[in-house]
C-alpha cells in the first residue's frame, strides 16, 4: 500500500498552474467589471421581428461598421503595402475573417478540439494550446466558454516582415467563461457575463497559395 506523500499529484498541479499562467496571455483577460445577466423577455412581449443575426444561439444586437485605420496613418500605409503584395487583400473582408477565426479558436479551445485549432494556429501557439488542453483533461476539468457578443473588432497594428504580413486585431467581447472541476464546481472564471479584451496577431506568407491567416501571438488588451 502506498502511504507516502502524493508527489505525482503535486507535480500535476504545478504543471497545470504553469500552463494556466501562460494561457492568460493567449486567451485574454477580463477588464475588471462584470455586466449583469441579460434580462429575460416578458411573456407578453412583442411579436418576433426580423433583426440582428443569431450567433451560437444568442441574438446579437446590430453593431456599427467596423472602423478602419485612415490611409494616411502608419497602420493605413502598412495595410496598403499588404494589399500591393497580397492579391485580393481587403481590410473589411480581413476583419470578417478575423472575427470568424476568433469565434472558432476560442470555442475550439474550450471544447478541446485540436483538429480545428491545428488549421488556425501557428505551430508554436498550437503547442501551447495542446499542453493546456492535456493538463485540463488530466485534472478532470471542463471549460465552458460562450461568446455572447463581439463589441468591437479593430486593426491596431500592421506590417510586412520578411515576406510575411502581420496584423494585430483588438477584440472586445462579452463572454461567459469559467472552468469546472471533476465535481462540477466552478474553480476559475465566472458564470456572469464579462467583457474581455484580446489583442491577437495574425500572420500570412505574402503570395502563398494558402489563404489562411493564422494566429501567431496573443496578449491581453
Amino acid at each position: 500500500m502506498h502511504t507516502g506523500f502524493p508527489v505525482d499529484i503535486v507535480l500535476l498541479a504545478l504543471v497545470a498552474g504553469f500552463l494556466a499562467l501562460r494561457l492568460r496571455s493567449v486567451l485574454g483577460r477580463r477588464t475588471g467589471f462584470e455586466r449583469p445577466p441579460m434580462a429575460e423577455p416578458s411573456a407578453g412581449g412583442a411579436a418576433r421581428q426580423s433583426g440582428p443575426p443569431v450567433i451560437d444561439g444568442v441574438a446579437e444586437p446590430p453593431r456599427p461598421a467596423r472602423p478602419l485605420p485612415a490611409p494616411h496613418t502608419v497602420v493605413g500605409q502598412a495595410l496598403a503595402r499588404i494589399a500591393e503584395a497580397e492579391r485580393g487583400f481587403d481590410p473589411p473582408r480581413f476583419l470578417e475573417m478575423a472575427e470568424a477565426s476568433f469565434r472558432r479558436i476560442v470555442l475550439a479551445f474550450a471544447a478541446g478540439n485540436v483538429a480545428v485549432l491545428r488549421s488556425l494556429l501557428t505551430p508554436s501557439v498550437l503547442a501551447t494550446f495542446e499542453q493546456a488542453i492535456d493538463a485540463r483533461n488530466a485534472a478532470g476539468e471542463t471549460q465552458h466558454t460562450e461568446i455572447l457578443r463581439l463589441v468591437e473588432t479593430t486593426i491596431d497594428e500592421a506590417d510586412t516582415i520578411g515576406g510575411e504580413a502581420v496584423i494585430v486585431v483588438r477584440f472586445v467581447s462579452d463572454q461567459q467563461n469559467y472552468t469546472r472541476d471533476g465535481q462540477g464546481q466552478v474553480i476559475a472564471g465566472t458564470e456572469s457575463m464579462t467583457e474581455i479584451v484580446d489583442l491577437w496577431t495574425f500572420e500570412k506568407q505574402l503570395g502563398a497559395a494558402d489563404p489562411t491567416w493564422r494566429l501567431a501571438a496573443a496578449r491581453s488588451g
